[in-house]
């Protein structure tokens, strides 16, 4: 389910005077876009095979800054290449930049040309083959989160993020008003996306003032993993270019929602046209494939969470009555739950995962819950019965995480990752979940001043 848009279109768009810039960009840990702006018509004599990046591109925290420690990417080693290799299958124009095309790019080894481990494209695609050996299709959608505000990035920061001013003064979940005071960012949104080959299903207003939704067609693991990241990069650069700012922070204010990234998956057979998930004979429709890998789901969950919920900010979101989940239980079309069983009795059956935030890396967080799938898959799990009720306040139920530092020891001893993705790729984002732990523990807070300046 690539976009619809070839090498050869490409050479006649630039032959053409259409484009005349490609950006060749890499997906970072944070699952940003990295990555030059090439002149298409070198691009196309020879850029398309190849190009380089500096490999601390994936030993960076989100400030750009080189982190210590880790045994990929150091001083010591002098910070040497990686190669881009572009995916030409996932080449597209994009709209809402005059004359410019992007291609997403592959990470190796500059010497090797083998995938670098620890990119997160390559964790996902491990996972991905590991499912098709086993005969089996990943298909995944993200439902994404953020809020729109009307004064653009310079003015939120040279304002210290203080008394920013929200797109809406009132929660606007549903409410067609107030979103029509926003269509030109979100149609521009929606259509742009469109143009880039990102089949757009809908925009909604969200939880609360100035919170939207933008909802895009399901897709096989990788490509899913492919569109999120252009969605927030697309995202960004429509609002900046009308003179507003988004933020995919989790939690960005202690009186507003969070924003999630809610991730639907299912499993069909290798060419995708049988739902592995569905059984009509099964309860609510359930396969015993199905009911094994939602059981992984659920028995990996807490060591799984730092890939969903990767920042100290993540775990802010973590609140009872929030629509936000606190407890790691499968309910049916319960949104108090963690995981949710959606499409009951139908081919469109799947499971939804509420845990993932907005800030999420999406390559990282569907291969980790692939990881935890297939271990339900192969070891038979039993799924226990659905959780009925109110989630936050059940007792006797596995809790999410609170905290990332709780989250990072987790997934260090974590004997399923460790065997899915390898051990210096865990023990690399171990040093990152670290690392930001490290950051924020050494810094003075406003709230802190705020509290004890005079009273302490």
């Amino acid at each position: 389910m690539a976009a619809s848009y070839s090498f050869d279109d490409l050479k006649l768009d630039v032959a053409a005077g259409r484009i005349d810039t490609v950006i060749a960009a890499q997906v970072d840990m944070q699952g940003r876009l990295m990555g030059k702006r090439f002149q298409a018509e070198y691009f196309i004599e020879g850029a398309w095979k190849e190009t380089h990046s500096c490999n601390y591109l994936l030993a960076t925290d989100i400030e750009m800054e080189t982190v210590p420690g880790y045994k990929a990417s150091s001083w010591e080693q002098g910070y040497g290449d990686y190669t881009m290799k572009p995916d030409l299958s996932t080449l597209r124009r994009l709209p809402w930049l005059e004359g410019t095309a992007l291609v997403i790019c592959d990470v190796l080894d500059h010497h090797t040309h083998e995938e670098v481990p620890h990119s997160p494209r390559a964790i996902l695609k491990k996972q991905v083959k590991r499912l098709e050996a086993m005969g089996m299709t990943a298909f995944m959608a993200t439902e994404l989160e953020f809020f729109l505000f009307d004064q653009p990035y310079d003015s939120a920061r040279e304002g210290g993020y203080r008394n920013l001013k929200l797109a809406s003064a009132y929660n606007e979940d549903y409410h067609i008003f107030q979103t029509t005071k926003e269509e030109e960012v979100m149609r521009a949104i929606r259509t742009g996306l469109q143009g880039a080959g990102i089949p757009v299903e809908n925009s909604k207003g969200e939880a609360s003032a100035g919170q939207e939704e933008i909802n895009v067609r399901y897709a096989d693991a990788l490509t899913m993993a492919d569109r999120h990241v252009i969605i927030k990069n697309a995202c960004k650069e429509i609002a900046w270019s009308k003179g507003k700012a988004i933020t995919f922070l989790a939690k960005w204010n202690y009186g507003a929602a969070g924003s999630s990234s809610h991730i639907h998956q299912s499993l069909w057979n290798s060419d995708g046209t049988t739902p592995l998930f569905f059984d009509k004979d099964g309860k609510h429709g359930m396969s015993d494939t199905m009911k094994h890998y939602v059981a992984g789901l659920l028995a990996h969950a807490s060591e799984i969470t730092y890939f969903l919920a990767p920042y100290i900010n993540s775990y802010k979101r973590f609140m009872a009555g929030t629509f936000a989940p606190t407890k790691a239980v499968w309910s049916k079309d319960n949104r108090t739950a963690g995981y949710r069983l959606c499409g009951e009795e139908t081919k469109a059956i799947r499971v939804e995962c509420r845990v993932g935030g907005s800030d999420l890396n999406p390559y990282l967080a569907m291969a980790a819950l692939i990881a935890a799938g297939i271990d339900g898959i192969e070891r038979k799990m039993e799924l226990k019965p659905a959780f009925v009720g109110d989630a936050y306040h059940g007792t006797d139920v596995r809790e999410i995480p609170k905290t990332l530092r709780d989250a990072t020891e987790l997934m260090s001893s974590s004997e399923l990752l460790r065997t899915a993705f390898g051990h210096d790729v865990i023990d690399h984002y171990v040093r990152a979940a670290r690392w930001e732990q490290e950051e924020y523990d050494r810094r003075v807070t406003d709230w802190e001043v705020a509290r004890g300046f005079e009273r302490a």
